[in-house]
């Protein structure tokens, strides 16, 4: 190690002041020490007090989030909600109290439901924040103490060992067999190997070999490091400083319900300006008379229940998701996951098994194919599809040694799996041993180790001196291909050894690495009998080369499955990860993303303008060696192409694109607690397929939000336009404002709330994503809109014109209004229930238990409010006679055949349109090939 400081620690003088962006891992030990004022003694407890009092406490900040007060009160920040309220105000003023209190009641309980389901507080920064560990063993005053972490000041010299979090960021002035888990901040699924040795000063996150950062973890070695930076100035705190910056954006369905709020106040605001001058004026009502038929314009335009129900079909639709294994933490993103039209996929953990799998040995004879996934020692052993020979049986037995014994690690089976204890690629080298045992039992005896040189970055190899049971003595290395080679002279081949070719070995190992494998080379040599030391230069000669071995964290199985089934939905999927780039490129492959994927690095990123970006984000499929920084741009210049985008991760280094994405999806098991607080939805399972189910929940919630659209537009459009007619004919009017809002409530509650419960429609996941721009008011639902309303108008002004000519009063006939308004929702509401132009079934209405139970409590409560006496005062209505009730059923009848009629020619015409285009355009491909989705 290179001298990095003379002296004692320094005592009152102040250290300067950092520059932004140092390069530290570019600067050498002791220019690192003069830049902070520090030397490899430490500081002393009087410095560090004041450079605690310059620097604050190393912790990240975290904001507050709104009160309790503020965000019930955001609540009533809706246009539509200020509307009803202006409607109550008025006919408060205008003594109609029971009105008005009718309405301030419905929006109250609009209120407390989406208070009481609105999600807790972001808690992304928090979870940064725990990832610190409590304690840290620093110098002060040129002795070991132990401190707390948040005293920890840059200048401090730490001292790490294997288990220790890392408590800022660090220069490293010494290190002895360090490697560090860093896959929470970078992705890379291997821990790192760490050295003192500066790195170039445009080093990736990931290259930067001589540093430590906060909240990752020693996995093996110690270490003697310098602080660099704390708190938010570390790369942990620049995450969490771009996770408080992202905004995140409105859901497709919130900007669409704002939109449609806009609108429908526009148009209650005409209707208002209109039809006042027209009932004062024109039709001599009074003042007070022409303000209440305004507020029942309000109240019947408006869809008082819609927030409800709304709110309700986002939480069934939470409730179907979580026995999915998706766990939603924000309501809006369950219906926005219907929209999705890319997922941006971390690779580690998430595509993959995040458990390190030995695939291939390759021989002096060939290549031998391994079998299995994950630590497990279990897996078929083959050269060419067949069993090895018994040859080649020695020769893996060989292998199985160096591997099981040039060994740190050790597996475990637990009730579910197989756990590693140690470095993963050593655990997986002992999985490897395993099934080699298993394929030649007896064939591996049993050893003792006597000594080690341990790996160091700078040796590039690991090696032991074992014992066997029979009193011979061998030595066995492994580590870096390259190294090994310059070390072996001879190799081990089918009946013994033979000279080393360099040539096949290079090859061997330049396909593995093209292939995404880490490789690692074993050897060994035979040591003397009394040998009880062990140097490097033991190594120097004699020394066999056995195998070399390709390692890999395999893809997820049904991952596959999983992408394919994206992107039979219209769905792209890009892969994301900290990886390098041939490793990335290779999964990909394997998990079918392309066939030849077009891969971009971090480094490319980093130089690309934000609008280069956009069209790189565009066409590539993979993203290698890329920073948090990296991921927030590339889903940012996704969404400037009008994208919906899902993002999945597990990392710190995830979080702030996990909170950017229009859907956030953080791994439950492997994921951090800063991505799970940052994301919208966690993955139990951590199953990447798990999302395609969460979709598919996503596209069938919207469908059924979209159901409830056209059962409230037509239904209070049918409201309005009773109330027009009989202004513009100046009659009474047919139904009042409080018992428009009787019917709004009755109905949104027992009918339009069955829609939540609808299953998935056939064929939800053989549509495209809808654009993130499509209306939520479509030419369909317009059209829909409109002869439905009329036909609601036409049954109500009728049935108020026949029952007025039989001399029954007309609160009598406003009876049979509101009893005729609701039967016809109640016979329109199964027509509703199919919103891709299917005919309703017998099968499907017997099928559907929420609608028979909604229908039941419809009829139950008009029948209370027809013959109870107190609800007869309170909504001045009357009984009718049997007959009468009969009528009233004969016009909802009428209302189905003629919605189901109408929905048979709309097929028909879709059906011969669909026809004409096939017969102008290419024929489609072939069933079970995938069409290629571009964005």
């Amino acid at each position: 190690m290179a001298q990095t400081g003379q002296g004692e620690p320094p005592t009152g003088t102040a250290a300067p002041e950092r520059r932004a962006g140092r390069d530290w891992h570019a600067l050498a030990i002791e220019d690192s020490l003069t830049e902070l004022d520090s030397t490899a003694k430490g500081l002393s407890s009087r410095e560090a007090e004041a450079r605690l009092a310059r620097y604050g406490a190393n912790l990240i900040p975290e904001p507050q989030g709104p009160g309790s007060i503020r965000r019930f009160l955001q609540q009533f920040q809706n246009v539509l909600i200020y509307v009803l309220l202006a409607a109550a105000v008025a006919a408060a003023l205008m003594e109609h109290m029971k009105d008005a209190l009718v309405i301030l009641a419905v929006i109250l309980v609009n209120a407390m439901a989406g208070f009481i389901q609105e999600g807790r507080a972001e808690r992304a920064l928090a979870g940064i924040r725990r990832m610190i560990d409590p304690n840290a063993s620093v110098l002060r005053d040129g002795l070991r103490v132990t401190t707390p972490a948040d005293q920890v000041v840059p200048g401090d010299v730490v001292l790490l060992e294997a288990g220790d979090r890392i408590p800022a960021d660090l220069r490293l002035m010494r290190a002895s067999n360090l490697r560090i888990e860093e896959a929470a901040l970078t992705g890379e699924a291997v821990a790192v190997e760490k050295s003192v040795a500066p790195v170039s000063a445009d080093a990736v996150l990931g290259d930067r070999t001589s540093m430590a950062f906060c909240g990752t973890l020693v996995a093996t070695g110690s270490a003697q490091a310098l602080v660099v930076a704390t708190g938010a100035a570390t790369e942990l705190g620049r995450i969490s400083g771009l996770v408080a910056q992202v905004k995140r954006l409105p859901t497709p369905l919130v900007r669409q319900m704002d939109h449609f709020a806009r609108q429908l106040t526009v148009v209650v605001a005409v209707l208002a300006a209109v039809t006042f001058p027209v009932a004062h004026w024109l039709r001599d009502f009074s003042t007070v008379d022409s303000l209440m038929i305004i507020v029942g314009l309000a109240v019947a335009m408006i869809p008082e229940g819609l927030p409800a129900v709304m709110t309700i079909a986002l939480s069934i639709g939470v409730t179907r998701m979580a026995g999915r294994q998706a766990v939603i933490r924000q309501m809006p993103a369950v219906e926005t996951l219907g929209s999705v039209s890319v997922i941006c996929s971390d690779k580690t953990g998430t595509l993959t098994r995040n458990e390190m799998t030995v695939t291939s040995v390759v021989l002096a004879g060939g290549v031998v194919m391994v079998g299995g996934v994950g630590y497990a020692p279990v897996g078929d052993i083959t050269i060419d599809g067949v069993r090895p020979s018994p040859d080649q049986c020695a020769m893996l037995a060989q292998v199985a040694e160096a591997a099981a014994l040039c060994n740190d690690a050790r597996i475990e089976q637990t009730a579910e799996h197989w756990v590693p204890h140690g470095d993963p690629m050593e655990a997986a080298l002992i999985a490897l041993a395993g099934k080699i045992g298993a394929l030649s039992p007896g064939l591996t005896p049993s050893a003792r180790r006597l000594v080690e040189i341990p790996f160091d970055s700078r040796r590039r190899y690991m090696a032991t001196l074992q014992e066997f049971e029979d009193g011979a003595r061998a030595i066995f290395a492994k580590g870096a291909p390259e190294r090994l080679l310059q070390m072996c002279s001879r190799q081990l081949q089918a009946g013994g050894e033979g000279p080393l070719d360099a040539t096949y070995w290079e090859n061997a190992i330049n396909d593995l690495a093209h292939g995404g494998r880490r490789v690692l080379a074993l050897a060994s040599k035979a040591a003397t009998a009394d040998a009880i030391a062990l140097s490097p230069s033991d190594l120097d000669e004699g020394l066999v080369l056995l195998a070399v071995v390709g390692i890999i964290d395999p893809p997820r199985e049904e991952a596959r499955a999983a992408i394919l089934e994206c992107r039979e939905a219209g769905i792209a999927v890009k892969m994301i990860t900290g990886d390098h780039a041939a490793t990335a490129v290779a999964i990909a492959r394997e998990l079918g993303l392309a066939d030849d994927p077009k891969v971009v690095s971090g480094a490319e990123m980093a130089s690309l303008s934000d609008e280069d970006l956009v069209g790189v984000a565009q066409d590539a499929v993979v993203f290698a060696r890329t920073s948090p920084a990296d991921k927030l741009r590339l889903v940012q210049a996704l969404q400037s192409l009008g994208h919906v985008v899902a993002m999945t991760g597990d990392g710190v280094n995830d979080a702030p694109a996990l909170k950017q994405a229009d859907v956030g999806v953080a791994m439950g098991r492997k994921g951090t607690e800063a991505a799970k607080a940052a994301a919208q939805m966690v993955l139990v399972d951590d199953n990447f397929a798990s999302i395609v189910a969460a979709v598919r929940e996503g596209r069938t919630v919207y469908d059924n939000l979209k159901k409830v659209i056209a059962m409230v537009l037509p239904t209070n459009g049918g409201e309005t336009g009773a109330l027009l007619v009989a202004l513009v004919f100046g009659f009474t009017l047919p139904i009042t404002p409080i018992q428009i809002l009787w019917v709004n409530m009755v109905t949104g509650v027992a009918l339009e709330l069955t829609l939540a419960f609808e299953r998935t429609e056939p064929g939800a996941m053989r549509r495209s994503p809808r654009p993130r721009a499509e209306p939520l008011l479509t030419g369909q639902v317009w059209w829909q809109f409109l002869y439905v309303s009329a036909i609601f108008v036409a049954g109500t002004t009728g049935v108020f014109f026949w029952a007025m000519g039989q001399g029954g009063g007309v609160e009598h006939a406003r009876t049979l209004v509101v009893n005729t308004l609701v039967v016809m929702q109640v016979f329109y509401l199964f027509s509703a229930r199919y919103i891709h132009g299917a005919s309703i079934t017998w099968r499907g209405v017997l099928g559907a238990p929420a609608v028979l139970m909604g229908v039941a409590v419809v009829v139950v409560s008009q029948l209370v409010l027809t013959y109870a006496p107190w609800f007869n005062s309170a909504f001045g209505t009357r009984p009718i006679s049997l007959a009468e009730g009969a009528i009233v059923i004969g016009i909802g009848v009428a209302m189905l055949l003629v919605t189901e009629l109408e929905k048979a020619v709309r097929r028909r015409i879709l059906a011969t349109s669909r026809d004409a285009r096939a017969g102008a355009s290419p024929r489609p491909a072939p069933p079970g090939q995938t069409r290629s989705v571009r964005l």
